[in-house]
This record gives C-alpha cells, structure tokens and sequence, in this order.
C-alpha cells in the first residue's frame, strides 16, 4: 500500500482511482463499511482506492486546544486500511490555510486535479470544506460537473454498548473514557489498542513481584478510565496476556497517570526502549488505595488470576 503526505506525493501519473474520505479514527466497523464499500467499488472499476485523510485532527486547528483523545495513530490506522484492501492513503496536513479551502476548491484540487477520482464514497453525514459547508448533495453535483459518481454508504448502528447509536468515533472514545473497553471492542471490531514506548518507571512492580512494562503512550492517546483489566502486551507481533493498570498509583501517592502492562507468566523481559501495543480486553476493577501491603500484593494476585481466566475465555472463543 502507498503511503502519501501532502498532494506533492501523489505521484503525477496517478490514474483515477475511487476515493473516500475522512479522519476515520479507530477505523471502526462503520468505517470498515465504507471504505470495504469502496474498495468493493475500485475492484469493479479496474481502478485503485484511496483513502484521504488528515492531521492533525480538524478540530485541532479550527477549534485550538480540542484536539480529541485519539483512537489509533495515523500508522495503525494505515495498517488496518491495507488489511482492508486500500491501496493508497494520504494524509493531508490540516493547517489554518487549508481549512480555509472551500468545498468547491478542494473538489478541484483534490480529487479532480491530483487523485482523479471516477467514484468518491462516504457516510451519510460526510462534510467537508471551509466551515464544513460541503455535504454529499453538494459533492453529488460538483460529480456531475467533474464526471465523478457518489456513493453514500448507510453506518451501521450500535447494539447495547451504544444505545441504539450509529457506531462513530464519538461514541468508541466516550466507552474507552468511562472504562467500557467491552463495549468499545464491539464498535472497533477488535480491542482497544494503547501503543507507546517502553519507559523506566519507579520499578515498585518488580520489587513487588509484578514487573510491569510502563508505557509511555503517544500524544492524545485515548486511555480507558483508571483501574484494573485484562488483556494483551503486544511485543514485536507477539500478543502476551497481561494484567493492565491504568491510573496514578494511589497506594505510593501518585501524581501522574500512567499505563503498566504485566505479562503474565513471563520472566526475564527485557522490553525497555521497545514500542509495544497494550490491547484492552476487560475492566476488573476499580483503581483503589489498600490499607496494607499485604492487601495489595493479595488483590494483586486476585487480579492476575482473574485477568488469567478472562484471556483464556476470549481466546477460546476466538475473540
């Protein structure tokens, strides 16, 4: 799969080629929809599909300081678009002079003039352009003008996690916030996935017993809400089970709020340095402070046992 930055990478023999839109955080299973729909599309066309989309976020720039917690990096969200069957993602930088553009001007610019688009697919509630003035009708008409087709694809609506919601990014990052990794996985298609590098913390889970990979996670991270949970370290494509701590470690008075991973039943890691995954498969509690160390160490092992029993679920029913 090609990777652009910028409308200058686009390489200038670019044939047509079916285009959908979008920032597609988390590319969850509405966003699956889609760009499968245009994939789909490209295959019956003879053409390649790309996915256009941006950063930072939008509402960065328009809106300085709202930048949203972030479902998955720009890297992760091109590896499940290739897994998808994209052919080509570009990335535009999302400056104050771009969001200036007009929706007819980015029409032009954009997939007439450098992506030549025979076919632009996307969701019902697709807007675009300065203000975001432009929709699907208006780009459904520029499509007559550009001899380019429109294709709107219907997202799919979510089940008890949502409350009867279309599934959407929104929703993903407000389960992730209160916890509710489980009903986020329902919306994404897989777990929530945390990534970062592997930094030295104060070590107080190696001396208790329970060394944990302290991750240092990338910049407007989505991180569930603090507690315990069960899932995955992901180590060089090795998915480990691990008991997950989210929070600021009340027990020794902490301030800063951090991810630790234990992989469970692993000795001798060595993973300072190392970019890794910490995939979220459950909650199991609540952060808390305990009377005394002993209590803890002994909910320590309670939590590994529970989190043991959980994985060995999931993965025996191929979740």
């Amino acid at each position: 799969m090609q990777r652009w930055r910028g409308l200058e990478d686009i390489p200038e023999d670019w044939g047509r080629s079916v285009v959908t839109i979008g920032s597609y955080d988390g590319v969850h299973r509405g966003h699956q929809l889609i760009i499968r729909h245009a994939v789909d599309r490209a295959r019956k066309l003879g053409v390649p599909a790309v996915v256009v989309t941006f950063d930072p976020h939008p509402s960065e720039v328009v809106r300085p300081g709202s930048h949203p917690p972030l479902l998955a990096p720009h890297h992760r969200r091109a590896e499940l678009m290739a897994e998808l069957g994209v052919d080509a993602v570009l990335i535009l930088p999302f400056t104050s002079e771009f969001s200036k553009l007009s929706p007819a001007d980015f029409v032009v610019k954009v997939l007439v003039d450098k992506l030549h688009a025979k076919a632009v697919v996307e969701g019902p509630n697709f807007r675009f352009g300065h203000r975001a003035a432009g929709n699907v009708e208006f780009l459904a008409e520029q499509g007559t003008v550009y001899d380019f087709e429109v294709e709107v694809v219907e997202l799919y609506v979510s089940g008890e996690a949502g409350g009867g919601e279309p599934f959407s990014s929104t929703l993903t990052r407000r389960l992730v916030a209160a916890g509710d990794v489980e009903g986020a996985a329902e919306i994404l298609g897989r777990p929530h996935r945390v990534e970062g590098v592997v930094v030295r913390g104060a070590q107080r889970g190696r001396d208790l017993g329970f060394p944990t990979a302290n991750v240092e996670t990338l910049p407007h991270t989505a991180i569930p809400a603090d507690g315990v949970y069960a899932g995955w370290l992901v180590v060089e494509g090795e998915a480990m089970p691990a008991a997950i701590s989210v929070g600021t470690n009340p027990q020794f008075d902490g301030t800063e709020r951090t991810v630790e991973a234990y992989a469970i039943d692993r000795v001798g890691l060595d993973l300072y340095g190392l970019h890794v995954a910490v995939d979220f498969l459950a909650f199991v509690r609540g952060q808390a402070r305990f009377e005394t160390l002993e209590a803890l160490l002994e909910q320590m092992a309670e939590d590994v046992k529970r989190c043991r029993e959980l994985i060995a679920a999931a993965e025996g029913t191929g979740s």
